[in-house]
């Protein structure tokens, strides 16, 4: 196989250096996070320590390897869909996540120094496809 310099190529085809953006919904984005954990090759992952009691700043630039968000951000699909780092800021922001949400899957708090990667792929699963809560709102869910 013959290999040629990028200017090269441009001479005798059209030739583009920026990719775009793989367009999924928040819904695929989560769902494509818990099968990442599901695959994951670490049957338990580490947790992020306190992160409710974080200052805004300190919380959102927190991140450690083998956690849950790091799994994501492992995925080659994920980051093709606009996941950049393995934060806990980035990953609120890129799975359309609450504070409370994103806390309830990855904080000390809820699961001790490590949790199953399978314990987390059920809770983002259900993130994905939330269901009404509470007898007022399964009724306007089920009047419209």
């Amino acid at each position: 196989m013959e290999q040629y310099a990028l200017e090269q190529l441009k001479t005798i085809a059209k030739v583009s250096t920026t990719c775009k953006r793989l367009e999924l919904t928040r819904r695929e984005r989560i769902e494509r996070w818990a099968e990442s954990l599901e695959r994951s090759p670490r049957p338990f992952l580490k947790t992020l320590h306190e992160t409710e009691y974080q200052p805004i700043a300190d919380r959102i630039a927190m991140r450690d390897d083998d956690t849950p968000i790091s799994v994501a951000f492992a995925d080659p699909i994920l980051r093709a869909a606009g996941m950049e780092d393995d934060s806990y800021g980035e990953a609120k922001r890129f799975f359309e996540l609450s504070d409370g949400e994103l806390h309830e899957l990855v904080c000390f708090c809820h699961f001790g120094e490590r949790v199953s990667a399978a314990t987390v792929a059920r809770r983002v699963r259900k993130m994905a496809d939330p269901k009404p809560s509470g007898f007022f709102a399964q009724l306007r869910a089920f009047f419209g």
